[in-house]
């Protein structure tokens, strides 16, 4: 999986790096030992994974929009990357019915800036996309969809990750023949420690919990491919590193969760009520709500085969990882305590990836 060897001193430019997944993965690459330069804009949400891990800190980060076609490019040549993970996104389904121009100007129009920066930094070697499982047509089917199928999107956050595949497919044709290489990445509904955005899940949970508030649930039978969200970033570094190495591993990649842990809403939600030690949930069903998918799976078969990667924790774990880094945040002296506790759940993974390896 992850070779810290690969990632030592390495330059590396992170898109939304001031966003949940993106400081995941910082912190991640900060913890490698790279060089890690970000780009994004300044945290949507009080209080941010960014900010509370101490991240400003750790990263030369840039505020700014990636619909700014020249600050992105001045970023970009003056980072001079190795590796550049494109994931600023616009990324609520629901925020994408109020405002979906802006949604497709910073999903579509967001990625094409980033391939033209790359296009223009000789220095880059590997481009990752992160776009998401909802990018496939999606027919509400009990099988997981394969990185070969049509794509779509009922709503315009889905269809704008569409568009940004087929965005990303035409550079690579167009532009990318030669160099860098560029692949896509989707990945299922990550959960984990420090996401304080609305109308998602986990955040809108653990704020009910911990103002001791009954969580309200709009779909707790829809069926999600819940992951926490070490499992598809592991899958991202993993696949640079490839990229690197390899045009072979130019192009889509799904990383998904167990099949079995591709479960409803509301079984979740009983698990983290469990390690929260409390709490309960009710149904709180909207009228004339907004189309959300009711049933989605990813097949990763393809990632598991050809880059060895597979999911490493259950759901059940998942839960708990994320329960005990709100907990943790939830204390006085939070602050350095939250980048430890980071650092030490991805230590912790790296070591159960190297235990699986193991004959």
């Amino acid at each position: 999986m992850v070779r810290r060897e690969f990632w030592r001193d390495r330059s590396v430019f992170v898109t939304g790096h001031t966003g949940f997944k993106g400081g995941w993965l910082a912190t991640w690459l900060v913890d490698l030992g790279a060089r890690v330069v970000g780009y994004g804009l300044s945290p949507d949400t009080t209080p941010s994974y960014f900010v509370r891990c101490g991240l400003p800190e750790r990263v030369t980060s840039h505020v700014a929009d990636v619909t700014d076609l020249a600050a992105l490019e001045a970023a970009v040549a003056a980072a001079r990357p190795s590796v550049v993970f494109h994931l600023a996104a616009q990324s609520l389904v629901r925020r994408s019915y109020a405002a979906p121009v802006r949604t497709f100007a910073t999903n579509v129009l967001g990625t094409v800036h980033v391939l033209e920066a790359v296009r223009r930094t000789p220095s880059v070697e590997a481009v990752v996309v992160v776009t998401s499982d909802k990018c496939y047509e999606n027919r509400e089917r009990p099988q997981g969809y394969r990185e070969d199928e049509p794509l779509g999107g009922h709503d315009p956050y889905s269809a704008s990750k569409a568009a940004a595949e087929l965005v990303t497919a035409a550079y690579r044709r167009s532009f990318f023949a030669r160099g860098p290489r560029l692949a896509t990445a989707r990945a299922g509904n990550v959960i984990g420690g420090g996401d304080w955005a609305e109308d998602r899940l986990v955040p809108d949970t653990m704020r009910a919990l911990s103002r001791g508030q009954t969580v309200k649930i709009r779909h707790p039978a829809a069926v999600r491919p819940w992951q926490h969200v070490l499992e598809p970033l592991g899958g991202y570094l993993t696949l640079a590193e490839r990229l690197v190495e390899s045009d072979a591993f130019a192009g889509a990649w799904n990383f998904g969760p167990r099949d079995d842990d591709a479960v409803p809403v509301a079984a979740l939600v009983e698990l983290l009520l469990g390690f929260w030690d409390g709490g309960r949930w009710e149904a709180a069903v909207e009228e004339e709500a907004p189309h959300e998918a009711g049933l989605l799976r990813l097949d990763w078969t393809k990632a598991r085969e050809r880059l060895g990667w597979r999911p490493l924790l259950t759901l059940k774990e998942a839960a708990e990882l994320t329960v005990a880094w709100y907990r943790a945040a939830a204390a006085p002296t939070a602050a350095q305590r939250l980048h430890e506790l980071s650092v030490e759940q991805i230590r912790q993974y790296e070591k159960r990836w190297q235990g699986a390896r193991e004959p």
